[in-house]
């Protein structure tokens, strides 16, 4: 666990925003002392790498809790969409370490180029980034469905998802290949389209990746099932994709 000066010192951020976040439900403490002191575990701060990623992208922090609560949410593709990112920052900031040891040597005069300061790159890839975020066609599928329900209605599907994962649990013993358990697949494939968006093979397989992919959806998932539920519930999905 650690404290939320050591989660400022290790993420950048200050105290203030933490607290911030925490008042508007996008990041929560995973524990609090008795004293009144918030402390953060693995998944939390894993939360707050994906929170800052799409602070990167210029996203409201309103419209990323729904990203992130999404089912849609691609958390391997995020991380994907970080490093690259990173990689085009570390590309312009030495550019510009170049630059100034030009200057340092030859003079201003000499080095009149201004190709180091040109964030265009950066610029188009979070563009780039941001309508494949905020723009998919099963993000507003979701968006759409979720919109007219309730608190209740929401933790009621969420319950259930995690009572098919429970039956996956229960068929731990069985192949993934067995007919109960790729018509279990289906079943979720199914319950998927009905209450967020349309499950295609592609959707379904890059799931299964989440589900047994580690953090907070792995764990859930292993909580409702038993341990290992979340990876077998993914070898079910890639024979059931493959078919």
């Amino acid at each position: 666990m650690n404290t939320v000066k050591e989660v400022s010192k290790l993420a950048g951020v200050s105290a203030r925003t933490l607290h911030h976040y925490d008042k508007i439900g996008l990041l929560s403490p995973s524990a609090t002392t008795k004293a009144g002191y918030r402390l953060y575990d693995e998944t939390a701060i894993e939360r707050l790498q994906m929170i800052l990623l799409f602070r990167e992208l210029k996203f409201p922090l309103k419209e990323i809790k729904r990203i992130i609560e999404s089912p849609a949410f691609d958390r391997a593709r995020a991380l994907e969409d970080q490093i690259h990112l990173l990689m085009l920052q570390k590309e312009h900031i030495e550019n510009l370490i170049d630059l100034a040891k030009g200057i340092q040597v030859m003079g201003v005069k000499k080095l009149l180029d201004f190709k180091a300061f040109d964030t265009r790159k950066i610029d188009e890839y979070a563009e780039e980034a941001k309508k494949r975020w905020g723009g998919t066609d099963a993000y507003r599928e979701c968006e759409e469905k979720m919109k007219g329900r309730t608190g209740e209605e929401n933790k009621k599907i969420s319950e259930d998802m995690m009572g098919i994962f429970r039956e996956f649990g229960e068929m731990r013993t069985k192949r993934p290949q067995d007919a109960d358990v790729q018509a279990l697949v289906q079943k979720l494939r199914d319950f998927i389209t009905e209450h967020f968006y349309q499950c295609t093979l592609e959707i379904l397989k890059s799931l299964g990746g989440m589900y047994a992919g580690g953090g907070s959806m792995t764990e859930n998932i292993d909580k409702a099932g038993g341990s290992g539920t979340a990876a077998f519930a993914e070898q079910a999905i890639l024979i059931y994709c493959q078919k």
